[in-house]
């Protein structure tokens, strides 16, 4: 009877620990749930809140916490360019979330997949994302940690003012910041900070290259492999380049008019209140441009952090020497192209309007590369054609272009792929396979294996697709050194297949070009 006594109260205490886990991370005590065999800490503050003084400045440690913190539920999302403040969004948002199998304890060195979102640098267009089905299709071997960063104003406004009293580049600092908590405290966790895998989607797989070339390249040892998808390569503008928006900014705000608070543009637009401030947070066009971009903001030049364009920076080996897995969809571009786009000169100011630097020489050339293509209902004429010629400029041809770059600085652990999975839906109405639609698949957790899926949790556990991948899918071969392979999901199956000739083609002008677009 003791005995039996004894395993039900030690089964108790099991349950407890595993409902409610708490792990010390030295500034705070937080309190994470278990469900369905997974633990999730949600909401734990990764650094100091962003305001007033350190509004427009590089992310602080957070203050020390006496308290036990409650990590049941997210942390506020960052705000986005916006007029308003939507539901669940805050300038306090610098938080994140570990999702770690329940079994894991202290110091038994998981691997980790450290994943950016992504939103143009605009917005946090993936937050909260779910690492559960990620793990189990593991096996229960990984640990998956997100974020919040900052971005529009609040993490890439640039001026003389910012770089003398404030910060360039938060955004990218607060993704940086992620890695070194990553680095002191996942083993707390049952991580190993010495097997970290960077990936992210979208703007989130564009950061993963800005930080492979990260202060000319330097290895910091925060991040040991990468994965992106979808990588976006915005035009990168220099701090001068981008006064103009951070003066239109303090003429908006009021900044500028002549009183006392004036004489100190900056220290105006911190005191100013959250809401205020977001009231005027608009877009504006690029100078001769005459329509405001998609993504106003981005990345900058700062001769620290970023130092060189992205294509630049691959070219001239400036970058990381890491394992990579690079990708993107057959139709990056439908979800942002105009479907007004009637002609050819609408498509070109539509694509001009996004790279402040294109000549009408480069986007007549460019025209000549996407010709008139399909039509579909309720679009006008030139619509796919500007979403083809838009995806490969942002997405496509710098991914291709990257895995090329390591083929020739002869680094063999390289993969890509091409995700062609199309529904019916989207076949009909002419978006195709859409942006970042692959994402979806690689956190899946509807307890059904899916090819992508088995690849992506196998890098990150052994930095190679193929160890342990699902036994029904074919050996993803890398890029190799003559380059152009990669893998090629569709709904009836997975093989390796060839860049296209033609898209080759597209993209050897594409690329050709990036640097002067200041990608």
């Amino acid at each position: 009877m003791l005995l039996v006594l004894l395993c039900v109260l030690l089964a108790t205490l099991h349950s407890v620990t595993a409902v409610a886990p708490l792990v010390d991370v030295g500034y705070a005590k937080y309190q994470g749930k278990q469900n369905n065999a997974i633990t999730q800490w949600l909401g734990i503050r990764y650094a100091a809140k962003p305001l007033g003084k350190l509004r427009f400045a590089a992310p602080q440690d957070p203050a020390k916490m006496a308290d036990t913190q409650p990590a049941l539920q997210h942390g506020p999302v960052c705000l986005s360019t916006s007029t308003s403040i939507e539901s669940g969004t805050s300038e306090d948002c610098l938080f994140l979330d570990v999702h770690a199998p329940s079994k894991a304890k202290a110091g038994d060195k998981l691997p980790v997949y450290l994943f950016i979102q992504g939103g143009g640098f605009n917005a946090n267009a993936n937050a909260n994302i779910n690492g559960s089905g990620l793990i189990r299709a593991s096996g229960m071997n990984v640990i998956v940690v997100n974020f919040n960063y900052r971005v529009g104003i609040w993490g890439f406004l640039a001026s003389k003012e910012i770089a003398a009293n404030g910060s360039i580049n938060n955004g990218l600092k607060d993704q940086r910041k992620v890695m070194e908590w990553v680095q002191r405290h996942i083993s707390q966790f049952g991580g190993d900070p010495n097997h970290v895998t960077l990936g992210g989607v979208s703007a989130g797989a564009g950061s993963v290259a800005l930080h492979l070339t990260a202060y000319g390249g330097r290895n910091d040892n925060l991040f040991h492999a990468t994965a992106a998808e979808s990588q976006a390569f915005p035009p990168l503008r220099t701090v001068a380049e981008s006064q103009y928006m951070y003066d239109n900014l303090v003429g908006r705000a009021g900044c500028n008019s002549t009183t006392a608070r004036s004489k100190d543009t900056l220290a105006c637009l911190r005191g100013m209140d959250t809401a205020a401030l977001q009231k005027v947070n608009t877009k504006d066009p690029f100078p001769s441009r005459t329509r405001a971009p998609i993504w106003p903001y981005g990345p900058v030049l700062d001769n620290d952090m970023v130092r060189d364009y992205t294509y630049s920076a691959f070219d001239k080996s400036g970058f990381l020497k890491l394992p990579a897995v690079y990708g993107d969809v057959t139709n990056e571009g439908t979800f942002f192209a105009p479907k007004e786009a009637k002609t050819v000169d609408e498509m070109n100011r539509f694509v001009m309007d996004q790279f402040y630097r294109m000549s009408p020489n480069q986007v007549n050339q460019l025209a000549k590369l996407y010709p008139k293509a399909e039509q579909f209902p309720d679009t006008a004429a030139y619509w796919r054609s500007t979403a083809n010629m838009f995806g490969e400029l942002r997405y496509n041809c710098p991914g291709i272009y990257v895995s090329s770059a390591y083929a020739r600085h002869n680094i063999t652990s390289s993969w890509n792929y091409h995700w062609d999975v199309l529904t019916e839906a989207n076949a009909k109405s002419g978006y195709g396979v859409t942006h970042v639609s692959e994402s979806p698949s690689i956190f899946a957790d509807d307890k059904t294996a899916n090819a992508i899926q088995g690849y992506w949790q196998s890098f990150i556990r052994s930095y190679d697709p193929n160890a342990h991948r699902n036994s029904d899918t074919p050996k993803w071969e890398s890029w190799g050194k003559s380059g152009y392979e990669r893998i090629h999901f569709q709904a009836n199956g997975t093989t390796m297949e060839t860049v296209p000739a033609s898209q080759k083609q597209r993209c050897a002008y594409v690329s050709s070009i990036g640097l002067s677009l200041r990608q």
